[in-house]
């Protein structure tokens, strides 16, 4: 009799596995879909800034045309994609109608895309700066950049910093005081109550062979720093400079001077305090209370120099002598008044111009 196998229980089948449903393959390409979108629109952003950086460039340099400044430039590069804009100017001039000008080989400015109202600016083939009496100074140096920040505030932020800085009067020119300095750095910050803070200071500068620096210092470094506060700063706003500063003037505009000096060699003249303003005439008006290490050293180097006048200086000498401590420094204070400088009662010189 054939045997005939008996099936599996039902409890021992094995059932069939189920087929599971295959990864959708458009879930796959959704990462790489909106990083896509991303990078398009990102880089839409930055075609849009880029024309827009173009368009204010020469909307700026078209308005102080108008205003009466000479800007040009050979060639305008913007670069930088994708995190930056880069400005690049070769052969850029810009010259105020007074006759001061400002001219570099190649300009750099930058800024991140995430904060376009912050710029940093660099002149890595160095600049040339021309005075309107003493003609141009080429300034060469390991680093010459600066920056300017708040671009979207009423008033903007502005450093300057140079590095082993050479100057150069080109052929032609007056001699410029200094012929080098360590470091070079100006800082202008706008602050509350309509005030702003203006910052200068040369560190271990070096006089030129001839002129009243070197009388004074010699072969050892210059310092010169200059701490004040200004008022009414809002009011400083016009087409050129001594529009700009009577404009200031009139509304009451004040410098408060914190704290200055000027160092060359043994001879040290200092300013703890003073106010000071501008003149109908362009020249400083106000006071300052100085002190004076080495005063007639100094005041005979400017009669040598003819900044003063030989009388002037053996006055100005006697004054500071008498008022003189046992440190060796004397103390006193230093007029612009009516044109004229006074140191004490003695009249020294014209008050400085500043237009």
């Amino acid at each position: 009799m054939a045997r005939r196998d008996n099936p599996a229980p039902p409890s021992t089948r094995v059932p069939d596995p189920a087929h599971h449903r295959k990864p959708r393959r458009a879930a796959l390409y959704i990462p790489f879909i909106v990083a896509g979108a991303a990078a398009l629109a990102w880089s839409g952003a930055w075609v849009y800034a880029r024309g827009e950086a173009a368009k204010r460039l020469e909307a700026g340099a078209e308005q102080l045309r108008k205003a009466g400044y000479d800007v040009a430039w050979s060639n305008q590069r913007i670069y930088g994609y994708p995190f930056r804009l880069n400005i690049q100017l070769d052969d850029a001039k810009v010259r105020e109608p007074s006759g001061w000008a400002l001219a570099a080989p190649k300009l750099e400015a930058q800024a991140f895309m995430h904060g376009l109202s912050s710029w940093v600016l660099a002149a890595p083939q160095g600049l040339t700066f021309t005075r309107p009496v003493g003609g141009p100074v080429e300034v060469k140096g390991e680093v010459i950049h600066a920056s300017l920040a708040g671009l979207d505030q009423p008033l903007p932020r502005f450093s300057f910093e140079g590095t082993k800085l050479a100057f150069t009067p080109t052929p032609g020119a007056q001699p410029f005081a200094l012929s080098a300095a360590d470091k070079v750095e100006f800082h202008f910050r706008p602050g509350p109550d309509d005030q702003a803070a203006v910052f200068f200071k040369v560190d271990a500068g070096k006089a030129r062979l001839s002129g009243l620096f070197a009388h004074i210092a010699g072969d050892k470094p210059i310092s010169i720093s200059w701490d004040s506060l200004l008022s009414k700063i809002s009011a400083f706003k016009c087409a050129n400079w001594p529009e700009a500063v009577r404009a200031w003037t009139t509304a009451g505009g004040r410098m408060t001077v914190r704290q200055a000096g000027i160092t060359a060699g043994e001879a040290v003249i200092g300013a703890q305090s003073g106010v000071l303003s501008v003149g109908y005439d362009g020249r400083l008006n106000g006071s300052l209370d100085v002190t004076l290490r080495e005063a007639p050293k100094a005041l005979g180097a400017m009669a040598e120099t003819g900044v003063i006048r030989p009388e002037a200086a053996m006055a100005a000498s006697a004054v500071a002598a008498a008022r003189q401590g046992n440190d060796d420094v004397a103390r006193a204070n230093v007029t612009f008044q009516a044109g004229q400088t006074t140191l004490g009662p003695v009249a020294i010189g014209p008050a400085p111009k500043v237009y």
